[in-house]
């Protein structure tokens, strides 16, 4: 059977029955009067402790729309965004139905308004006293309603993923929530949520390469937001005491179930605090967002059960030690060790990691964590003591400064956030992006550019500050049980076909 000249011949026919109820209706085969006053949902729980007698007694006019998702012979099975209901058509308008739409298919959006009953299986249904067909479909939904299986299909037409699977609407719904959840959060805490530029002049806030674009008029080169931090922390230079993001960003990277080009990130900054008050934030917002949602500390992502109610902390070269305990070198390391000697490299090099000749000695201690420890971080853990030479950003560690007071959270080995108490030494951070530029000049795509305006900023004065970044689509992802990014964005960037 050719799938394909099946479903043309079925488009075929169903264009013709649109061209029939074009010449008999004015409205061109589209009306928009109908306006359902009910909802499947609402109707069940209103109406379902009657019985078939008690509400036939009452004789209670419903009005529902929605599209058709099966045919049962007489009864109609209509979705609506709330869920399922079905109408009945009595003998004179199944009649009428085929005379004036030649029948209806699934798919077809309609309007129908008439009196509630309950069927013999105690479903409750409308019956079709007056209908309308408000949109005829024109291509047939997948023959099961109950799964569009192909996963490539699904993220080109997500609009048929979304009316066939109940499960993708509701990992949607579930993002809606967690960003309400988060906003609330914030807002309690006296957070200003603020809109920073999306194109920039120059690409700030993270170590990532841009997607670069050209402004005609202003005859510049501009870039798609890598991150609003930059900005954000210009803000707090100007005297806002807590301000937050849930923003859009872009980054020219490739394309893995963690990562999308185009995607979403909260952002926040608050002055007067510092890592160890951000961490802790974390912690509450991540209960709270449990607890809104199942009413629940212990979520269930994949084969693990998570327990939010504990957040471990321990540093990179720590964690590095715990899950290497048979490397007798590895357990031997100092952060003297790493600046001082070529130890760290060595050890890497033994275990296949490939080092590049730009990379800072940050950079291989941040390989070797990923290579070897990250995956193992299945209950929440924020880890800390990141280096400072991959920590641009970030304030240095009053006691060690070779590493920042910086932490990165991981669960179920992925991470999820980012934070730091921000450097706010504007010589320090006039030195750390030269040090970047020079990263880049050896050929680190990823390296930060020199931002002068943001050194004029901090030379009036950044107050103390923790600040913050959630990636929101690793965040659905773990609170959706879902594990591929491209399952919580609604049209994730594909290749062209």
């Amino acid at each position: 059977m050719n799938t394909n000249i099946d479903e043309n011949k079925l488009i075929v026919e169903r264009r013709t029955k649109l061209d029939k109820i074009r010449s008999l209706d004015e409205t061109n085969g589209h009306p928009n009067a109908f306006k359902p006053s009910d909802f499947s949902k609402d109707l069940k729980e209103k109406y379902n402790e009657e019985t078939k007698e008690s509400l036939e007694e009452k004789n209670i006019l419903a009005s529902i729309s929605g599209r058709i998702m099966a045919k049962r012979g007489p009864f109609l099975v209509i979705k609506d965004h709330k869920g399922l209901i079905q109408a009945y058509a009595p003998k004179q308008v199944q009649k009428d139905l085929k005379e004036k739409y030649l029948g209806l298919d699934i798919g077809d959006i309609i309007g129908v308004r008439g009196v509630l009953h309950l069927s013999g299986k105690g479903d409750l249904y409308v019956n079709m006293d007056e209908y309308h067909l408000l949109t005829k479909s024109l291509r047939p939904l997948p023959e099961k309603f109950h799964g569009l299986s192909d996963q490539e299909l699904k993220y080109r037409n997500r609009y048929v993923d979304l009316i066939v699977n109940e499960d993708s609407k509701k990992t949607f719904e579930i993002r809606s929530q967690i960003l309400n959840i988060i906003r609330s959060f914030l807002s309690g805490k006296e957070f200003l949520e603020v809109e920073t530029p999306m194109l920039h002049t120059i690409p700030g806030g993270a170590s990532a390469k841009p997607f670069k674009t050209y402004h005609n008029t202003l005859d510049m080169d501009m870039f798609l937001r890598i991150a609003p931090e930059l900005f954000l922390k210009r803000l707090i230079v100007g005297g806002f005491n807590r301000v937050f993001e849930i923003n859009r960003s872009f980054r020219n990277e490739g394309i893995s179930t963690r990562h999308n080009p185009e995607f979403t990130m909260l952002e926040l900054y608050m002055a007067y605090s510092d890592y160890e008050d951000v961490m802790s934030l974390v912690e509450e917002l991540f209960k709270v967002i449990a607890h809104k949602l199942s009413n629940s500390l212990t979520i269930h992502y994949g084969e693990h059960q998570i327990d939010l109610s504990h957040f471990d902390r321990i540093s990179m070269l720590d964690a590095v030690k715990k899950y290497n305990e048979d490397n007798e070198l590895i357990q031997t390391l100092s952060y003297e060790m790493i600046e001082k000697t070529t130890i760290l490299e060595e050890i890497a090099t033994k275990l296949g990691i490939k080092i590049e000749s730009f990379w800072s000695k940050g950079q291989v201690l941040e390989e070797l964590f990923a290579e070897t420890a990250e995956k193992k971080l299945i209950q929440p853990t924020f880890i800390t003591e990141y280096p400072a030479d991959i920590s641009p950003l970030a304030r240095r560690n009053d006691q060690n400064k070779f590493i920042t007071d910086r932490f990165e959270l991981f669960v179920c080995g992925r991470e999820l956030a980012n934070g730091f108490s921000e450097l706010n030494d504007a010589e320090d951070q006039a030195s750390r992006f030269q040090a970047q530029v020079d990263a880049m000049e050896q050929g680190d795509d990823e390296a930060m550019h020199f931002d002068h305006d943001y050194i004029k900023a901090l030379e009036y004065g950044l107050p103390p500050t923790g600040g913050l970044g959630i990636g929101i689509d690793r965040l659905v992802m773990l609170f959706a049980d879902k594990h591929t990014i491209r399952d919580v964005i609604l049209f994730p960037t594909l290749r062209n076909i």
